[in-house]
């Protein structure tokens, strides 16, 4: 058995969601889960916005219109009148449904319960489709055994007995479709794995189930070793170790969702990256195996702010990196790089939410400075301790641009570098320059 995954774009239009059915009809059984139609997900969380807001008449209205949409997406998916009319009475039951959500209280759960409609709606048109189409399929609601516990962390033991007793209704069925996204949390409440957790969703299912492999479909042919959207004449990676593809993937490269990696690697499960538009492409496939390769791929995070922390009374004392740390275990913001000196400490996070709370706590124990609009740069390959010469190609290729952070021994397999977003376009060539050249 397999798990095969697709992203939004995959199912964004009637013709990618009649393009999909080539790709899963084989003898073959698998699990398919999907992601919400492209732009769905956005609009729900306007609409949401809206709703929290106080504004009910503007959500009614950005629901109306989202109704339309679906509405013609039905229009032409559908062939037979049957068919149809099922599809436009699944869709008047979405949205009638969120209609009459803007009639209570806002609510967390309710937002929640919002932002679900997406991967439910794909995932029945879908059944719907094959159905029309003569295929047999069996969806299984993923809120009937996806679910997290009490930290956010997947429920394995809840979801893999829960998902046995459901697959135990599948008979002649070779294709089972599954919601990504959504899942239940240990109230039994609506909730979510967050954005693009459809991929997080396929490794704890390939994970439960002890999968042969995990398929990802998206629309670029595998991980490249820089960013194709800034850096001309990029390759595809294609083999990657799971560390390698952790680091990259929290590191930017969007095509994987950081969290999908590591249900995969515990139970050694392969990962396939797949191109929905080029389905013959081999793409990108990432195991235990590691190439030990130089310089293996360059990836970008944005929206990084720094924070630097200056105080005397670090010189010699000890608690003073506990009361740092502190500070944002309160506030619950991770921290992403580190450096530090004699005298002062530098770090960086990508959640900005509680940074005020978290700049007046540590303004009780040094001078505190902010830095917006950085960008982690990402360099994974080979970078063992023992290893020598490591890594000068990559400090000649940022000679011109001005470096605030460096964070190098602490993996061994990437080197993270900190610097101005406005010089990010400038880096990720230059290291494409001197790396892959």
């Amino acid at each position: 058995m397999k798990v095969y995954k697709f992203g939004g774009t995959s199912v964004g239009s009637p013709e990618r969601f009649r393009a999909l059915v080539p790709l899963i009809s084989d003898d073959e059984t698998k699990i398919v889960v999907l992601s919400a139609m492209a732009g769905t997900t956005n609009e729900l969380v306007e609409i949401s916005g809206l709703f929290s807001s106080g504004d009910r008449e503007g959500a009614r209205h950005r629901t109306e219109l989202l109704r339309e949409k679906y509405c013609a997406v039905a229009d032409d998916l559908f062939s037979s009148a049957t068919w149809s009319e099922r599809a436009h009475d699944l869709i008047e039951e979405h949205f009638n449904y969120l209609l009459t959500l803007f009639a209570r209280d806002f609510s967390r759960h309710n937002e929640r319960r919002i932002l679900a409609r997406g991967e439910l709606l794909s995932t029945a048109l879908l059944h719907f489709l094959l159905s029309e189409t003569g295929i047999n399929s069996y969806l299984i609601p993923a809120l009937n055994f996806m679910r997290v516990d009490k930290d956010g962390e997947p429920d394995y033991f809840y979801i893999r007995e829960n998902l046995k007793r459901e697959l135990a209704g599948v008979r002649d069925e070779k294709i089972i479709i599954t919601q990504g996204f959504i899942c239940r949390n240990v109230f039994g409440e609506t909730d979510n794995l967050r954005r693009g957790g459809s991929d997080y969703s396929a490794t704890i299912i390939g994970a439960a189930l002890n999968v042969d492999e995990v398929q990802i479909w998206t629309d670029i042919s595998g991980l490249h070793n820089n960013d194709p959207r800034y850096v001309e004449n990029t390759s595809v990676i294609r083999n990657l170790s799971f560390n390698e593809a952790a680091e990259l993937a929290f590191f930017g490269a969007k095509i994987l969702h950081p969290s999908s990696i590591n249900p995969a690697r515990q139970k050694n499960i392969p990962v396939r990256l797949k191109n929905t538009m080029e389905p013959d492409d081999e793409g990108t496939l990432i195991t235990s195996a590691s190439t030990l390769q130089d310089y293996t791929a360059v990836a970008a995070k944005d929206g990084i702010t720094a924070i630097r922390i200056r105080s005397d009374r670090m010189l010699m004392a000890y608690g003073f990196m506990r009361r740092i740390f502190e500070a944002f275990e309160a506030f619950r913001t991770p921290i992403d790089m580190i450096t530090t000196s004699e005298v002062s400490v530098s770090l960086t996070i990508e959640d900005p939410t509680f940074l005020d709370d978290i700049v007046k706590s540590l303004s009780s124990i040094g001078l505190v400075e902010v830095e917006r609009n950085q960008t982690i740069i990402c360099v994974v390959g080979d970078f063992r301790p023992d290893r020598v010469g490591s890594a000068p190609e990559i400090f000649e290729a940022l000679n011109e641009i001005p470096v605030k952070m460096i964070s190098y021994g602490g993996s061994e397999n990437s080197v993270s570098i900190l610097i101005n977003t406005s010089d990010k376009i400038t880096a990720l060539r230059s290291l494409s320059e001197k790396l892959f050249a």
